[in-house]
């Protein structure tokens, strides 16, 4: 499963784009959030790649769990957001 890392600085339509690219292609995609910012882009993300995919009858879900991810040396608890089509 791919994996895509959100920062408070990216852009939602971007990631929207991504998440809704790699679903077309394999059904699924993994999105990693650390911290308050973070999360909220991907959110937004999440809900206009729904937008995007819908057309095409694919009804996005989206399963939240957190993970644990190193960054520069320190472990760190990030939010793991897992998005496929509805079953």
């Amino acid at each position: 499963m791919e994996i895509l890392k959100v920062s408070s600085k990216s852009a939602p339509n971007s990631v929207a784009g991504a998440v809704a690219g790699v679903i077309r292609e394999s059904g699924s995609v993994e999105i990693q959030a650390v911290g308050a910012g973070a999360t909220n882009q991907a959110v937004k993300a999440i809900a206009i790649a729904r937008g995007y995919l819908a057309p095409s009858g694919i009804d996005a879900v989206c399963r939240p769990a957190f993970t644990s991810i190193t960054i520069d040396g320190e472990e760190r608890t990030a939010i793991r957001l897992i998005v496929e089509p509805s079953k």
